[in-house]
């Protein structure tokens, strides 16, 4: 049976122009290529995953508009489930304004509509989706109390492995690192989180270990092309990452986590998961695009 992995979250539409440099506050600049894709962070997480293997049921809130109908479509071309993809008669679907630049950097600014929306009575109608699957992929672009109940949902069932992908950057409550299975935040995301600044590796596993102190049992802080930072109760161990030309790093964190999430319901250890992800994530930044930069298995 193929791992079944469950991806709770955000489904945009990316508006991405490519520019020489960001602009400056009040500054007007004359840009290059425009792409429109699909994105938003659970989606580009699920659609990772579906391509690397992963059985994968998807629970998004979209609007009823072409953007949402658009994502319907994309997830059932990736072998995604859908039964649980809710409609917002109320709200527009998600919208992400992207810039890239030169050196393959990025801004983003979300417009969450109907995102936000996504409420705990919706999941409450589904936790029996959240009974039966093998792992959970949760991220931040949608409400923090709808989070906060799925990872309460979870610790009922002693085989429920939660993976918390805690973007965009946000302080968090104790309450949801106290027993979380996994965290894997950006080097900013850890230092808000940890309260540590990270400048090297060392310094990195500082907010590693500061995270784990707080009840995480597994610390994956993410570092680019640096690779990642494994901190748990038996390692600490910098996992280099793939030397790449980077021409777009959107979404390189999403195609991380939908791949560790493959891996470790693999059955693979979470060093050996970790170093999966890192390839991954290596193999995404040299297209352009979110979801249309998630590599398949083969390519691996």
């Amino acid at each position: 049976m193929k791992p079944r992995i469950l991806v709770i979250g955000s489904s945009n539409t990316d508006m991405v122009v490519s520019v020489e440099k960001f602009p400056a506050p009040g500054e007007t600049l004359l840009g290059k290529k425009f792409m429109m894709n699909p994105g938003g962070k659970g989606a580009n997480q699920a659609v990772a995953a579906a391509r690397l293997g992963g059985d994968v049921t998807f629970v998004a809130k979209v609007g009823n508009d072409m953007f949402g109908e658009q994502a319907r479509q994309q997830f059932r071309n990736e072998n995604i489930c859908t039964d649980f993809i809710l409609t917002d008669p109320d709200n527009a679907s998600g919208i992400a304004l992207i810039t890239v630049d030169q050196h393959g950097e990025n801004t983003i600014v979300v417009a969450q509509g109907a995102n936000a929306s996504l409420h705990v009575d919706d999941l409450k109608q589904i936790a029996h989706v959240i009974a039966a699957c093998d792992i959970i992929l949760l991220q931040l672009e949608i409400s923090l109390d709808t989070v906060s109940f799925v990872l309460n949902e979870a610790k009922r069932y002693a085989d429920k492995n939660v993976i918390l992908n805690p973007a965009p950057a946000a302080i968090l409550p104790n309450s949801f690192l106290d027993g979380l299975f996994m965290i894997t935040p950006n080097r900013a995301e850890a230092e808000l989180l940890a309260g540590v600044p990270i400048v090297d590796i060392e310094s990195a596993r500082a907010a590693a270990a500061a995270l784990y102190q707080k009840g995480v049992h597994n610390v994956i802080i993410t570092l680019g092309r640096e690779g990642a930072l494994l901190y748990n109760r038996k390692t600490s161990k910098h996992i280099p990452g793939v030397a790449v030309t980077a021409t777009d790093t959107t979404a390189a964190g999403d195609i991380f986590n939908g791949a560790l999430a493959v891996a470790l319901t693999e059955g693979r250890t979470i060093e050996q998961s970790t170093d999966f992800a890192n390839r991954a994530a290596a193999l995404s930044v040299g297209r352009a695009g979110a979801q249309a930069s998630a590599p398949y298995r083969s390519e691996l």
